[in-house]
Order: C-alpha cells, then structure tokens, then sequence
C-alpha cells in the first residue's frame, strides 16, 4: 500500500527553518499501530494524518503523533496539514475546519500565511514546588505553572536562548509531558521560549504552536495587549504572531515545503 506523504518546514518562511512535520493524507484510518509505526519511522516531532470528515462541522479528522504517542493538540502539524490542504489537494475554501481531540480547529488562509484558531489552556494546580524544579533545571524560576506542559517563568530572553538543558533530568520529571522555559522578549519580540520534552520522545521541539495556547494568554495579561509577536528560540527557530480572542488563540505563520513523496506500508 503506497501512502503520499509530505514533509513542511513549518512557522517559517524558509526551508530549514521552523519546525518540520510529516503529513499523510488518507482516505480512512489505518490500525492506530501502523499510524505509530509510520510517526515512528519518520522521527520528526509531529507526523499528522487527516482524512475526510463526515461531521457537518468539519472538512477533515486530523491525529497528530510523536515518534511514541498521540497527541491531544498540535500547532505546527496542524500548519503543515492545511499547508497540503491548500497548496497540494487544492482545497478551496478560505478556512480549513479539522475535528480533532481538541475539538474543532481552523485554519484560514491569508495574504501571508495562515492562521490557526485554537483553544485557550488553563493551567491547572501546580505539581511541582519551585525548588523541585530549580534543581532539575538549573535555573533560577520566577514563576510555574502546569498544563498538560510544565511552564517555568524565568528572568531574561538571553536565558531562555542560551539555556543548556540536562535532557536526563528533564525526563525524570514524570507528571508532565514537557517542560516550557519562557521570558519577556526584547525589541520587536514580546515574548520568547522553548519547549524540551523527552517524555515523549522530543529532547527539543524546534517551534510549538499548541505551548502559545497557554503562554498567549499569560504574556497578554502580563504585557497588557492582545496581540504579541512570539519567537521559539531553538536552533531551527520560529517566529509566530500570537492573538488572544476570548477564550480562543489565534497562532499565524508560513510554511514552506521540504519534501512530497510516498511510503510503503
């Protein structure tokens, strides 16, 4: 069985830049075995898969997985989904509706990119105390908070740049999926951070749509304005422009294909 699939440098307007997704159309679902088995073998933070939707809210069911589980929510993968949609399918709609496990989200097509729309996170009770997390770390932490993430607030945007992380001890934290370091930007960057999640087969995510649903609204309350200019500061790096709408993010950046092909399963 030949499957196409493509491979999108994602929040980037460059090849080699942002963060690279695989993507596989298909016409139904395969096994959930094969779908991890195809993640798997591609080794890139996200592989999405999407097929046609029989829900009159949605135009196509879209999963996302690591090299080692699914995932409730994914940003770049999302991009580089409606990137195929509309660039190699012909979708021709303005705005793309994907049912996901996060619920419906959208993603419209724009003079200069796309953006998404997706769902605020709220944090939940803190698991760690700051102490805990200082020692795994070896940063000094302003702040914490906890998602399905791990957020640590920390002082300087250089910080957050030249951060080298112990990913062993980043993995023994067993109560999250990742840990988020992120800082008050300077210059035309409100806001800066990365994300660093062994615990699902990710040392370095190179850019995070789905983190800016929580670090969105923090920096608009802390910052005092609604729309922010965001950058991931890993070493592919991204940049993305961040809105808070009610209880809605909106994530816009570019995408630009790497590779289009198909695999044998």
């Amino acid at each position: 069985m030949q499957i196409d699939l493509y491979q999108v440098d994602a929040f980037t307007n460059d090849v080699f830049g942002g963060n690279p997704a695989a993507v596989c159309p298909l016409d139904t679902w395969l096994p959930d075995e094969t779908l991890i088995n195809i993640a798997a073998e591609n080794n890139l933070s996200e592989t999405a898969f999407f097929i046609p939707s029989n829900n009159d809210n949605a135009d196509f069911e879209l999963r996302w997985f690591t090299p080692t589980v699914e995932m409730d929510l994914c940003g770049h993968a999302t991009l580089a989904s409606a990137f195929c949609i509309f660039e190699q399918i012909g979708f021709e709609k303005e705005i793309i509706r994907f049912n996901s496990r996060s619920g419906i989200l959208e993603v419209k097509k724009t003079d200069t990119g796309y953006t998404l729309n997706f769902p605020q996170w709220v944090e939940q009770p803190r698991k760690y105390t700051k102490e805990d997390l200082e020692e795994a770390l070896g940063l000094n932490i302003l702040e914490t908070y906890q998602s399905s993430k791990t957020f640590v607030i920390i002082k300087s945007p250089e910080q957050v740049k030249t951060y080298a992380p112990d990913i062993a001890k980043i993995k023994c934290q067993k109560d999250t999926l990742g840990i988020v370091i992120t800082a008050q930007g300077d210059d035309n960057t409100d806001f800066v951070s990365r994300l660093f999640a062994p615990q699902i087969g990710i040392d370095e995510d190179p850019v995070t749509g789905a983190i800016h649903c929580f670090l969105t609204p923090y920096w608009a309350e802390k910052l005092g304005k609604t729309t922010l200019n965001a950058k991931q500061l890993s070493a592919r790096g991204g940049d993305l422009l961040c809105t808070l709408k009610g209880d809605r993010v909106e994530i816009s950046g570019n995408a630009v294909l790497y590779l289009k092909g198909s695999i044998n399963v």
